[in-house]
């Protein structure tokens, strides 16, 4: 006896579902490729921030070298043990520190006129330079550069050693 075909009926509309399937399943990765941008974009603009806190660490640490019989004067909130909420005196903005200082911060002014560098919430007082004593013809000195972007607080610490 032969089998009889079934009849079209009963698969009427499995293609369709299976079409839909696909396109769901096409969505949710595509949605993750747009997740994994987002989140690399966000990533890039953290590194650049990190980047800009290297550089004016750097800057300050060699205006520091060349001007080493006046360390004593780039002290800006040396106090407190709380990152990112220092305490003690400011650097005046006459002073190469507050300069410096106000160089980067929100309503700040860029020292050097090619390069303008904004580190977003960064303010004159969350920033911390402390010089240390001279000790065996040295001197430590300790920068930390505080700002604030969308994912969250954050800070770039620098430690050198400064023949005096």
């Amino acid at each position: 006896m032969k089998s009889m075909p079934r009849p079209r009926r009963d698969q009427s509309g499995a293609m369709l579902l299976e079409a839909l399937i696909a396109i769901l399943i096409f969505s949710l990765g595509i949605l993750a490729i747009i997740g994994l941008q987002a989140q690399s974009i966000r990533n890039s603009a953290e590194a650049k921030y990190r980047s800009d806190a290297a550089y004016l660490a750097n800057q300050l640490v060699g205006r520091m070298w060349t001007d080493r019989a006046n360390l004593d004067s780039y002290a800006h909130r040396p106090t407190g043990t709380t990152v990112c909420s220092p305490t003690g005196a400011a650097a005046g903005t006459s002073t190469a520190v507050g300069r410096w200082v106000a160089s980067f911060t929100t309503t700040g002014t860029a020292l050097d006129a090619k390069k303008q560098i904004l580190l977003p919430g960064a303010t004159v007082n969350n920033q911390q330079v402390i010089v240390g004593a001279v000790v065996n013809n040295t001197r430590t000195v300790f920068i930390r550069i505080c700002w604030n972007s969308p994912t969250g607080q954050h800070n770039y610490d620098v430690r050198t050693v400064i023949n005096v």
